[in-house]
């Protein structure tokens, strides 16, 4: 038997074993190493059942070529049974456009058709469809990501949650892994680096090329929150003595310009950064003239240790598109576009909502239950702490509470206003530090106006909830001390929620975390300690 012979037998036995045990994934890698001549005589070998499973692991941009080379009638049998043929699909309703991706993916699934999964999941931009992946049970996440191809699979990755793209990248073979990180820009790869366990990820890294590899470590060597973990180093770069014609002669030989370059960087003998050239005036500007002449000079560049959220205001503050980095004595690193600004915006965003319940931004939907149950206990366990605080101070009024059963009835009326006097104040603090806009300048000033906000606000809902409890009631007394105990809650509650943010700030803490925890557990004690305490002294 020849060599070719032996081969050609080896790799049917091979395809033939991996669909048995259900080993779509490793039949598509086989296809891919093959030839259409190859793929045909493989075909020829298998039973009906097997070509046609066979047939439905190989892509679209495959088919054409392999459809040529092959007989006919298998040819016209195997795509009539294709899974993504249209005599084999339902009809589709007339409110078909109103039916998510999502459920139009999954039923595909179901029934089956993966090539017609593919094909809706092709239609959506990369960041929409790493949206539909996640939304996916992982069994069925990860059956469609292993039909996806490298190229791709590499424009998803990098739009997806930081959990979910280690999982699935872990999914991936080392040369499937590699050929996806090739599809990325250097910031998107040093992300794909991080999110991976630390052996793929250092493989991953060792894998690149020498000059890149550097390029990655010099990447991955600042803090990820901060203009260096934000910055990319696909700028253009011109020195300051050089004309406007060579440059725009310079630029005409380039195939293309990197993403949202807006500004050529203007550096000196030494890299070192001058300022920039938007290129606005560059094509306005007369042929002879310098770049020294019609560069801005002003233009700041952004220091590489600043922090993610100055960077953010520095974009904002001033609309720019892209942002020179350098490095302290000025060297020019790099550069930040208003893509990767938008993305640090929204995860903090998202870091926020998700921390004030406890959860991680950056965890799987369908993470397994044991999993997520660990995750949210500790958030829960810590609410229980504030809740037992709570119910000591209450239990201190014990005797209080049997002889004036109305007081129990009272007592989340108290709490209630005074968490809700908080969250305002501090939602606009921790909004203010956010933004900058509160520090220590003004710091007294907003002091003055929450607490001027807390007393006019306590007195006025004080009155209300007296007369409500008198009339409820028929006791002048309990009316009198619930509105007192409103009063004093809502002052108390407008200094915590200024006070808060500010010391958990001042201890590394992000307030948007922690901040409403510590504030609902601050108006409680403050409320049923002033309420209870006020009827004991006055009423019984």
């Amino acid at each position: 038997m020849s060599e070719e012979a032996l081969s050609v037998t080896e790799t049917r036995e091979s395809v033939v074993d991996s669909l048995a045990k259900g080993k779509f994934k490793r039949v598509r890698r086989i296809l891919r190493e093959l030839t259409a001549t190859e793929v045909v005589e493989l075909l020829n070998q298998l039973d009906p059942e097997q070509q046609q499973l066979v047939w439905n692991q190989i892509g679209d941009e495959e088919e054409q070529g392999i459809l040529t080379e092959l007989d006919p009638a298998l040819a016209e049998r195997l795509l009539t049974n294709s899974d993504d043929h249209p005599d084999t699909l339902e009809p589709e309703a007339e409110d078909d456009e109103d039916v998510s991706p999502i459920t139009q993916v999954r039923e595909a699934l179901e029934a089956g058709r993966f090539k017609r999964a593919l094909k809706i999941l092709g239609k959506l931009h990369p960041s929409q469809a790493a949206g539909l992946l996640e939304a996916l049970p992982p069994a069925e996440r990860s059956s469609i990501w292993s039909r996806l191809d490298s190229a791709r699979a590499g424009q998803i990755l990098v739009h997806l949650r930081e959990e979910v793209r280690a999982s699935l990248a872990l999914e991936m073979s080392d040369s499937e892994l590699l050929d996806a990180a090739h599809q990325l820009d250097l910031d998107d790869l040093v992300d794909l680096i991080q999110a991976l366990p630390f052996g793929p990820g250092r493989q991953l890294l060792l894998s690149m090329d020498v000059k890149t590899r550097q390029q990655l470590a010099d990447m991955l060597s600042y803090p990820e929150e901060s203009a260096g973990g934000l910055m990319n180093i696909d700028h253009i770069s011109v020195r300051a003595d050089v004309r406007v014609s060579s440059i725009l002669r310079y630029l005409r030989l380039l195939e293309d310009l990197p993403d949202h370059t807006d500004k050529l960087m203007v550096v000196d003998r030494e890299n070192r950064y001058l300022g920039v050239l938007r290129l606005s005036r560059l094509v306005t500007s007369p042929a002879d003239g310098l770049v020294s002449d019609v560069m801005d000079g002003d233009f700041k560049a952004l220091d590489v240790l600043m922090s993610s959220q100055e960077v953010q205001r520095q974009f904002e503050d001033l609309d720019m598109l892209s942002a020179a980095v350098t490095s302290p004595d000025g060297i020019l690193l790099g550069r930040i576009t208003v893509d990767d600004v938008m993305d640090s915006i929204r995860e903090d965003s998202e870091r926020a909502i998700m921390g004030m319940a406890g959860l991680d931004d950056e965890a799987d939907m369908f993470a397994p239950v044991l999993t997520s149950t660990r995750r949210r206990s500790v958030w829960l366990g810590c609410n229980l702490i504030t809740a037992f605080l709570a119910a000591s101070v209450i239990g201190q009024f014990q005797g209080a509470l049997e002889q004036i059963v109305a007081l129990a009835v009272l007592m989340p009326v108290v709490a209630s206003m005074g968490g809700i006097a908080g969250s305002q104040t501090l939602t606009l603090v921790i909004r203010g530090l956010a933004l900058g806009q509160v520090d220590t300048g003004n710091l007294k000033v907003l002091l003055v106006k929450e607490l001027g906000i807390g007393t006019l606000n306590g007195l006025l809902w004080a009155v209300l909830v007296a007369v409500v409890a008198f009339l409820w009631f028929g006791s002048l007394g309990i009316g009198w001390v619930i509105g007192l105990a409103i009063l004093i809650n809502l002052v108390c509650a407008v200094l915590a929620g200024l006070l808060i943010p500010l010391i958990l700030r001042r201890f590394g803490i992000d307030p948007a975390l922690a901040g409403s925890m510590v504030l609902m557990a601050v108006t409680d004690v403050v409320g049923f300690s002033s309420f209870l305490g006020l009827a004991t002294v006055f009423l019984l």
